[in-house]
């Protein structure tokens, strides 16, 4: 099977889960025989694909890259033009069995003639916290019901994934929508120092609206106050927003609520030394943040909402997405309890098995049969 793969998330992150899913995939299912992945980018950005063998070779463009990057000169514009041309080329020939869109830009749709194609649909946030989005560059809510309308097969990434696009597209045939979890990527590479607080809670990505940092702030805010050698560490999200700063500081909490960015290999340290992790997000589709936590045997205080549930299970210490005072009780009484973190410490660690790369490759590669026989039907 000949299966042409989208470069389009390839193209819009450096880091990120979506772009992880792929790499992660992908890179076990072209290891396998009668399998051919064919993803047309010559060089990437992107932290999970820039040394993979999934990158199509050229050395004349590799020598090309090479030169000029070491004269500082951007490739960017060289390399999406490079990748356009090789999609098109493809698109063209039409020698593959099967699409896979890595996102919801719909450009292909009348490039692929009858070939099928499988859509991943990580969450629902667009539509279900519309407030959050009113600024949506890359029309994601329109596009991606246009995708899950016109999709041979869908992939969702939990059963609460799959519930909200049934519940959102009562039209669509359940059957068509499968659920597939991600794996766990994190890894704790002891030759790597990191210098982090010697006491503090972790959070870990964006602090967009509906991830609940702000309501984290105002439940942790007594709780630092009362222990002033503990810091809330936001790790990742890019820096602290001037109205962030502002935020903070009338809280008094400027040097207890920090901000630090982190290369990849550095994550794993994160979680292993922190006294525990929050997660207050109002809603996730699956929530990776999750799977490293529990991989790195730090305890989790989570919002009860979303896929939480499912992905945590008995591992996770569960609060009102909406209750400050909740949240503030479940961080005191973690922050209290050393036997506690150090039983939800373990139960992660055993949850966390269920949870595997390599069976969701499996499980995507019967996906993707399933909707090339859908086709030759």
């Amino acid at each position: 099977m000949k299966i042409l793969l989208d470069p389009q998330i390839f193209n819009q992150q450096t880091y990120g889960g979506i772009s992880r899913y792929y790499a992660e995939v992908f890179s076990i299912l072209e290891k396998k025989k009668n399998i051919e992945i064919i993803l047309p980018i010559l060089k990437s950005d992107n932290a999970y694909i820039s040394k993979s063998e999934l990158l199509t070779d050229n050395k004349w463009f590799n020598y090309l890259y090479n030169l000029l990057s070491t004269l500082k000169i951007s490739t960017r514009t060289l390399r999406k033009k490079r990748s356009d041309k090789l999609l098109n080329k493809y698109f063209k020939e039409q020698a593959y069995d099967l699409f896979i869109p890595t996102y919801y830009n719909p450009y292909f749709l009348d490039k692929i003639d009858s070939k099928p194609f499988v859509l991943t649909v990580y969450d629902m946030i667009h539509e279900l916290f519309p407030q959050y989005f009113s600024d949506d560059p890359y029309r994601v809510t329109e596009y991606k019901k246009k995708l899950i309308y016109k999709a041979t097969r869908i992939i969702a990434v939990s059963h609460n994934t799959k519930k909200d696009i049934l519940s959102l597209f009562p039209d669509i045939d359940p059957d068509k929508v499968h659920v597939i979890y991600h794996g766990s990527s994190v890894t704790i590479n002891d030759e790597v120092k990191v210098n982090l607080p010697e006491n503090y809670i972790l959070y870990v990505g964006s602090r967009a609206g509906y991830k609940n940092f702000k309501l984290l702030v105002d439940a942790i805010d007594p709780i630092l106050k009362d222990n002033p050698s503990l810091v809330l560490l936001a790790a990742g999200g890019g820096e602290l927003t001037a109205e962030e700063i502002n935020y903070i500081a009338e809280r008094g909490l400027s040097q207890q609520i920090t901000q630090k960015s982190f290369e990849e290999n550095e994550l794993g340290h994160f979680y292993k030394n922190a006294t525990f992790f929050v997660f207050p997000s109002q809603y996730e589709g699956f929530g990776i943040p999750v799977l490293e936590s529990m991989a790195c045997g730090c305890p989790i205080i989570l919002s009860d909402s979303g896929s939480f549930p499912e992905v945590a299970g008995d591992a996770g210490i569960y609060f009102d997405s909406m209750s400050e005072n909740d949240l503030r009780e479940k961080i005191a009484m973690l922050l209290d309890d050393e036997h506690l973190r150090s039983k939800f410490s373990a139960r992660g660690l055993e949850r966390v098995n269920k949870f595997d790369w390599k069976v969701a490759a499996e499980q995507c590669l019967e996906v993707y049969k399933q909707a090339v026989e859908d086709k030759r039907k």
